[in-house]
């Protein structure tokens, strides 16, 4: 299908279903070295497609990506430096530095992404922000690095981070995506070893289950959370009451008693109030479905 103004993107949800997104105005498409690259005008605002998967919109974005960090920035025991890997947008770096973080190393494999982003949507990195990260002119250092290569070489250097967020394509069925390595049981080991004590880990479950909960979806919310909870020793579950998008999984090693009442007595001493998560929502999405219990 061609990509084009007033046409369908077809969005393969599972085998037997899938999405429609209406497409008005298109923004830009690009085969980059990595992806397919889709910016255009949705139901949602601007919205970025990579190989027909949405990755962020306009309208609900900020409650993805600060899902993603912020429960992660309470449950961690300091806040200096933070690794993500993933997020082209530049969202995640830029929510953590308004939380007052020294550190940031941003980690994307695709520059042509990341610069398209930049270029077309109202949200995450300026053309000033990126030019800072790319000469690391300032808290966020932004490495165009494929992440599994800069986790073994963080690790050999004795990088240690804070918080870790892994915002990547969600896991994909075909078992060659090179990204599902980073999802493997491995990598969370690896994870561990690069967070400093009290550190946290913080990385999203793919769609099929929470948009159509059955048995055999299941599977795909439950191997995360098994494999997160045989490397560390305390884990939190946190699912967005706004968004469909913002299915985390938090992990840290340390044995934490009530970790919920921890993040929530944390969250009125945050350097900056978030806008999509208050107190009634940390304890209404983190609460365990049933899939886990």
């Amino acid at each position: 299908m061609a990509n084009t103004t007033g046409s369908w993107l077809r969005e393969p949800i599972r085998d037997d279903v899938v999405d429609l997104w209406r497409l008005h105005e298109v923004h830009c498409t690009a085969d980059t070295d990595f992806q397919r690259v889709l910016i255009a005008d949705t139901h949602l605002g601007v919205t970025l497609f990579c190989d027909d998967n949405p990755q962020s919109a306009e309208n609900g974005q900020l409650i993805f990506h600060e899902a993603e960090f912020t429960p992660a920035a309470l449950l961690a025991e300091q806040l200096r430096s933070v690794l993500v890997i993933g997020c082209s947008e530049g969202t995640v770096p830029l929510i953590a530095t308004e939380l007052g973080v020294e550190h940031v190393d941003h980690v994307d494999i695709d520059p042509e992404c990341v610069r398209l982003c930049t270029d077309h949507l109202p949200y995450g990195y300026t053309p000033e922000d990126l030019k800072r990260a790319e000469h690391g002119e300032g808290a966020v250092r932004l490495h165009y690095a494929d992440g599994a290569d800069f986790v073994s070489e963080a690790l050999r250097r004795g990088d240690r981070y804070d918080v870790i967020v892994l915002d990547l394509p969600e896991e994909d069925e075909d078992q060659d995506a090179g990204h599902n390595a980073m999802y493997g049981q491995g990598f969370f080991t690896t994870y561990r070893q690069l967070l400093n004590p009290g550190g946290v880990l913080s990385t999203h479950v793919s769609r099929p289950h929470l948009s159509f909960p059955t048995a055999e979806t299941a599977e795909s919310l439950r191997r995360p959370w098994q494999q997160l909870g045989n490397t560390f020793g305390t884990r939190v579950f946190f699912r967005s009451t706004e968004h469909p998008w913002a299915a985390i999984m938090l992990a840290t090693p340390a044995e934490v008693d009530e970790p919920v009442r921890l993040m929530r007595e944390r969250l009125p001493q945050l350097a900056r109030a978030p806008r999509t998560i208050d107190d009634a929502e940390l304890r209404g999405a983190t609460y365990l479905p049933l899939a886990l219990r």
